[in-house]
């Protein structure tokens, strides 16, 4: 499928005839605008005459679907991988911050740039990313075809309910800590006083509260702190005993859907006309019903409706990434008291990180690089192509952006 933009860059319906596209190229009535999805932009005037476009999205935190068609054809299908760093990568920043400070005399703030950005509908940074990369490839879809319809598909879950079925009224204002004048008493209170690995077996009356996954990650939340006593809690952390305890279900990607929902949906119908929701019941059943898969641009095809379509079988792999990595030294010393520097070259032989690159009549990225010339080559998909590639061997195709995207033929 070749994507065609008219004089004026507005899109016109998608094209299979390669003949006539590489003719047009030929003859300069034509220009090649971009390489992935492969656009060209035709320089002479031509008619608009455009079929009406469905574009289904099927959002989430993880993984975006994406299916654009008409009554009898996909013309895009697209899988979006979103950043899940980011909170991690924060409180690595903040534990830096904070180790600097440390070190030097105090500073007294000079302004609450914080206090008065988050009175300002301030979302959390992981949540704003996530929001604005839906925003983002909707309208990289919107530059390439004369979409007419926008569906998206937005569950909300009830996260108090999921926890306590029986929770209503009142209850959802107080809360599971009402009355507790901090987390670590509730937990312990929670936990009988009663260290959860080895219950009371070690005879150790000191109790410790201990974090299933790192607080960077995880956070303080009831959910994450479990009642261990100091024997268990210690040789924990020597790596010497493995904790018997499950670990809490996360409701992390339940409550980003919750607090996206509206923020996107809203937004699309500020930029975009003929904006509609539709639920996550309506589109299993369409599925169901015609025999389709269970992926993220099939769940994106039965939300756009046009389920007597051809299916495509191209799909664009797209992968957010970091453009830089800031933080200059890492975190531990090496002998002699120094630390070892975290970033890598700007340019190593005249190649970035994340560059997609031509090995061997392969298409694939650069993820990883040596200063002495030999890159390691992979997919999107997470696919190794070579794992120390020389850089005579490989030629630039791309150079790297926050948005990464693949052909993948299904």
């Amino acid at each position: 499928m070749v994507y065609v933009l008219n004089k004026d860059g507005k899109p016109l319906i998608p094209t299979n005839r390669h003949g006539k596209v590489k003719h047009l190229l030929k003859e300069g009535k034509a220009k090649v605008v971009k390489r992935t999805p492969f656009t060209i932009q035709l320089l002479y005037s031509t008619t608009e005459f455009v079929q009406p476009i469905t574009l289904g999205v099927d959002a989430g935190s993880k993984i975006i679907g994406l299916s654009a068609t008409t009554e009898d054809e996909e013309l895009f299908s697209s899988e979006v991988v979103l950043r899940n760093d980011i909170v991690e990568l924060l409180s690595t920043k903040r534990q830096n911050r904070r180790t600097r400070r440390n070190r030097l005399r105090y500073r007294k703030p000079r302004f609450l740039n914080r206090v008065k950005a988050k009175n300002k509908g301030w979302l959390a940074p992981s949540i704003r990313h996530k929001i604005d990369s839906h925003l983002k490839v909707i309208a990289n879809i919107y530059k390439i075809l004369p979409i007419s319809n926008l569906i998206i598909e937005t569950a909300s879950f009830d996260i108090q309910k999921i926890k306590n079925p029986q929770i209503s009224g009142t209850d959802y204002q107080e809360g599971e800590q009402l009355g507790f004048w901090n987390v670590r008493e509730y937990v312990m209170w929670r936990d009988g006083h009663e260290c959860q690995h080895c219950h009371g077996k070690s005879k150790d009356n000191v109790l410790n509260v201990h974090h299933k996954i790192s607080r960077k990650t995880g956070g303080d939340s009831p959910g994450n702190l479990v009642t261990l006593c100091e024997t268990c809690h210690s040789l924990h952390h020597q790596g010497k005993l493995t904790l018997k305890i499950t670990k809490n279900k996360s409701y992390r990607d339940a409550a980003f859907m919750g607090i996206m929902r509206w923020a996107v949906y809203n937004k699309l119908k500020e930029i975009y006309p003929n904006v509609t929701m539709t639920y996550g019941y309506i589109t299993k059943n369409n599925r169901i019903t015609n025999g389709i898969e269970k992926t993220h641009t099939a769940d994106a095809f039965c939300i756009a409706g046009n389920l007597k379509a051809k299916r495509s079988s191209v799909i664009y792999l797209q992968a957010f990434k970091r453009r830089h990595n800031r933080q200059i030294h890492k975190a531990n010393f090496l002998k002699g008291g120094k630390k070892k520097l975290n970033q890598s070259p700007y340019m190593v032989k005249g190649f970035r990180l994340f560059d997609k690159v031509l090995f061997q009549e392969q298409e694939c990225f650069i993820f990883g690089r040596r200063a002495t010339g030999y890159f390691d080559l992979r997919k999107l998909d997470g696919t190794v192509i070579h794992k120390s590639a020389s850089v005579k061997s490989i030629k630039l195709l791309e150079k790297k952006s926050t948005l990464l995207i693949e052909r993948q033929v299904a």
